[in-house]
Parts: structure tokens; C-alpha cells; sequence
């Protein structure tokens, strides 16, 4: 009864905010584990929610899932129970810290890809309901680029691709986007420079992709920001506590928090409309066929 009442909760809800709600969509990827990107991914959905947004982080990271374990909480259900009909959408979305919604990866995005037509349209029914529930899904996905990473970031809207100033990062990056690119597949990526010692190390580590992505693929890669080299993610990390929450007012924090506001800015401007679950859905089910 408890879980029905709260589906129903859930559903009134969702229909008095999808009138005004539009769901955006955002796959986080980068080129090499070790850049931090699930720990961006979480802490830039914190931060977004402390900006009155309402977010959703899905774990598409099939092998190495760990948004959970970021935030110290053991998950029940995942993609998997929702694939085999064992639970709804609502019943997968579990509350993390400062009440975050998030979906845990596992091995049921193994199963996405060989679902039957029957077991696709449910599937496309029940993340559907999504719509306008959220204005933001943040699809944390696996390092490198996976036949199943390629299809989140094609159906995405936007795609933030992390990376360090690491010289094995940096080639890895811009690796991964032109590999897409070399698909032929017009994707708005984003850079965010993870681990910076100062500006100046991040500026001119972003120019370096930009400026190889504008000469051999034609590409303009804006830059979202930088965030700083700060031990109080370690530290956070140990914790199982995000860093914005953990330590609210250190270098990364605050980093995170400008960057965050810039993002917000021109997502206040984008002239095309989000086309929403719905649009990445069209585009899932066609990559999936």
C-alpha cells in the first residue's frame, strides 16, 4: 500500500508540474577513468538542486556504477528491476543526499541493448513519465567510449566531457570526441577541466582541445569551467559525503558553484526548446533498433 500510495503521490505530481517543467537532457562522460566525472556528475546535481532546479542523476556506468557509494548508501533496486518488470520507474528512484533522486546502475544497461520490441516500449513507457518531472537527467555514464556510452551521448542533449590537465586525459578527451565525430553525429559537447592548480592551467588546457578540435574536426568545444585541485574531495570521497556538502566552502565547492551558475546562464537563453524525455527516447529507441 505504501508503495502504490507513493506512485500515486509521484503521478498527481508529475501532473501538475509537466505543464510548466521542461526536461533537459545531459550525459556525462570522459575519455579515462580517474578524472573524477562521477563525483562531478553528483556534485553539479547537488549544486543545481540548491539552485531550486529538480534533478535526477541515472548511473548509466555499467561497470564501475558507484553514485551510491559516493553518497554512502547501499541501493535496493536499479535499471534491472525495471527491465524485467520486477519494479516501476517510481519504485527505482531512490533519494540520495539532500533528498537527490537517483536511478543505481548495474548490469541491467547490459540488458538494454538486447531487449525485445515488447520489452523496449515498456521500457520507453515508464522512463517517459519522467517528462517534466525533473528539469534535469544527468546520465552519469562509463569512461571511454562503450557501445553503450556512444548511445547516451547521441540521444543526449548535451554532453560535458571531463577531463584533467593531464596529458594522457587531454589526448583521451579529445579521442573521444572524434570518434564521435568521425560518426558523423552533430553533438554539443561541453568541456569541464577537472583538478586545476590555478585558471591560467585550466585555460590553456581547454584551448589545447579547442583549438585541435576547430583545426581537424571543424569543431567549436566551449569550455563550462574549471574546477580546483582541492584535498577536501579526497577527503569527501572517504567521508562518502559530496564535497559541496562535506566541505561547502572549500576551493572545489566554490569552483563547482561559479561553474554551476555560468551553465544556468545560458541554459536561460538556449533558443531551441528541450525536446525532453521524449526526444531522447526517439533517439534511444532508433540507436537501439
Amino acid at each position: 500500500m505504501k508503495d502504490q500510495a507513493e506512485g500515486l503521490r509521484n503521478l498527481v505530481q508529475l501532473q501538475n508540474d509537466k505543464a510548466t517543467r521542461s526536461t533537459r537532457i545531459i550525459t556525462v562522460t570522459s575519455g579515462k577513468g580517474g578524472v573524477g566525472k562521477s563525483n562531478f556528475t553528483l556534485n553539479f546535481a547537488l549544486t543545481l538542486q540548491s539552485q531550486g532546479y529538480k534533478v535526477l542523476v541515472f548511473d548509466a556506468d555499467i561497470g564501475l556504477a558507484n553514485i551510491d557509494v559516493l553518497m554512502g548508501i547501499s541501493s535496493k533496486y536499479n535499471l534491472y528491476h525495471l527491465l524485467k518488470r520486477e519494479k516501476t520507474i517510481w519504485e527505482i528512484i531512490q533519494k540520495g543526499t539532500g533528498n537527490l533522486d537517483f536511478i543505481a546502475g548495474g548490469s541491467g544497461f547490459n540488458d538494454l541493448l538486447r531487449l525485445s520490441q515488447e520489452e523496449l516500449d515498456y521500457f520507453a513507457e515508464q522512463v517517459m513519465q519522467l517528462n517534466g518531472y525533473v528539469d534535469f537527467i544527468i546520465f552519469d555514464t562509463g569512461a571511454g567510449l562503450s557501445k553503450e556510452t556512444l548511445k547516451f551521448i547521441l540521444a543526449a542533449e548535451e554532453t560535458f566531457v571531463v577531463t584533467t590537465p593531464e596529458p594522457t586525459s587531454i589526448t583521451d578527451a579529445y579521442a573521444i570526441i572524434k570518434m564521435v565525430s568521425s560518426m558523423g553525429h552533430n553533438v554539443s559537447f561541453k568541456l569541464i577541466i577537472n583538478r586545476v592548480t590555478d585558471m591560467k592551467e585550466g585555460k590553456q588546457t581547454a584551448d589545447k582541445i579547442a583549438l585541435v578540435a576547430k583545426q581537424f574536426l571543424d569543431l567549436h568545444i566551449p569550455t563550462l569551467g574549471y574546477l580546483d585541485e582541492d584535498i577536501s574531495v579526497s577527503k569527501a570521497v572517504r567521508k562518502q559525503v559530496p564535497f559541496t556538502v562535506a566541505f561547502p566552502n572549500s576551493g572545489a565547492a566554490r569552483s563547482l558553484q561559479t561553474l554551476v551558475e555560468n551553465y544556468l546562464k545560458g541554459y536561460s537563453v538556449i533558443e531551441a526548446p528541450s525536446t525532453g524525455v521524449k526526444g531522447f527516447l526517439n533517439k534511444m529507441m532508433k540507436l537501439l533498433k
